[in-house]
This record gives C-alpha cells, structure tokens and sequence, in this order.
C-alpha cells in the first residue's frame, strides 16, 4: 500500500498552462511589449518545455534556462532582448496569480488527507511555487514541500530524491509513489529513486511510458479500482 504520496505541481495538482498564459500576457503589458496571441503563447510554451528538459538533463543551469528561454522567443518576434531577465523576475511573481486546479484535484487531496503522507515535489522556482501552494491552499493540505532551490537538485536527480527520502524518515520504497505529468522529470524521478510512479496523461498522449501506471484523471487514482483506494478503507491510516 502506498503510504507516501509525492506529487508534483504544476500540470499535475495545477493547471500550468492557464497561468503561464495569464502571467505571460501580464508581463506583457508590465513591459510595454505589446499584445502576445495565442499563437505566440503556443510556441513560447514549446521553448520552455524544451527549455527545462535541458535542465533536466543537466546541460544548463536554472538561471540560464529561465533567462534563455524569453531571449530565444522575444529573439524570435524581433523584442528587445535586455528586458529577458527583468521579464522573467516578473514573470515568476505573477505565475502565482491564476490558480486553476486540474480535475478533481482538491477532491482527491482532501480524501487522502490523514490517511497518507502527501508532499509536494517540484521544479519551479521556490517565488513562484510559495506563491502557489499559498495561494491555492495547497501548503495547508500538503504534509511537506519539496522545492528543487531548496534542495539544491533537480528532478530527476537521485540526491532530489534522497532529501526527500531522509526528511521522511527513510520509509520503505515500496510504499511511496511519485505522480506527476512528465515523463522526463516525475517519471524517470522515480525511476532513479527506485520508486513506483504513476503518469498523468491527461493529454491521453500516444508515448510509451515506464511509470508503473497511467491514468488520464486524477480521480482515477481513489476510485473503485485505483491505485490508492485501499487507502480509503485502511483503519490504521496516518494522522
């Protein structure tokens, strides 16, 4: 049985792109850019995506992805490419305004509450994800929070893990299992911490996994069936 629930943030409990969208548009205006479409959005989306894989892989630094990835789009569309690093110190201020949570996440959360230990596990950058887990009330369900600034490691490194494992009390790996939306962060997370994980595909993407399970909602997971159901009828359940 899965006792210990680690669970990334953004694209996962929370909807990212609705405050990527909104926060991008807010800088925008803060700085005098102009109007940034739909269009324009979609792609800024894919360079930072491919932005933090190399993050993930270890080929930049998170100052460099962060900064690097509005250059390489504002390069693009031909805006002034000093403003990267002030556009982004706003940016993440503001990625903690729009809280959109994905489906039946709260539901979810609040009936694992007590019978499971849930931690945040995360990438983003400790201003924003603060802002977050403040905001949305998450920092009051959530038993611990992992920000990747704070460790001092990045998902999918082992020693980002390994913090997590001796804050916890070193529990028995079979019992923990990390969910989250990317293959390449959560995903191979796990695999390197010796894990069981479980992949959010909400965008029902044809790609081959590893995770251990695959679930395209989140209410999958305490259903008749799911993966932690057993833990809604555990007498012996935490707290």
């Amino acid at each position: 049985m899965y006792r210990y629930i680690l669970w990334d943030i953004d694209g996962t409990i929370l909807n990212f792109l609705a405050a990527e969208k909104a926060a991008i548009r807010k800088c925008f205006e803060i700085h005098g850019l102009g109007t940034c479409t739909d269009e324009m959005l979609s792609e800024y989306s894919e360079i930072n995506k491919r932005y933090w894989e190399k993050l993930e892989r270890g080929e930049m630094t998170k100052h460099d992805i962060l900064v690097g990835r509005f250059k390489e789009f504002f390069q693009n569309h031909g805006l002034p490419v000093d403003v990267a690093e002030p556009f982004n110190d706003d940016y993440q201020v503001r990625l903690g305004d729009t809280i959109v949570f994905n489906d039946h996440a709260p539901e979810v959360l609040n009936t694992l509450k007590g019978r499971a230990v849930q931690c945040a596990v995360t990438n983003g950058t400790k201003i924003a994800q603060e802002r977050k887990l403040e905001r949305s009330g998450l920092n009051k369900i959530l038993d611990h929070i992992f920000i990747s600034e704070d460790l001092g490691f990045e998902k999918p490194d082992r020693c980002f893990f390994d913090i997590v494992f001796k804050t916890l009390g070193y529990p028995d790996p079979s019992e923990m299992i990390v969910i989250g939306d990317s293959l390449t962060s959560d995903i191979q997370g796990g695999i390197n911490a010796g894990i069981d994980s479980c992949w959010y595909n909400f965008e029902k993407k044809d790609r081959k996994s590893d995770a251990a399970y695959e679930i395209t909602s989140l209410s999958e997971l305490t259903e008749k069936g799911g993966i932690l159901e057993a833990l809604l009828e555990d007498e012996n359940a935490c707290g």
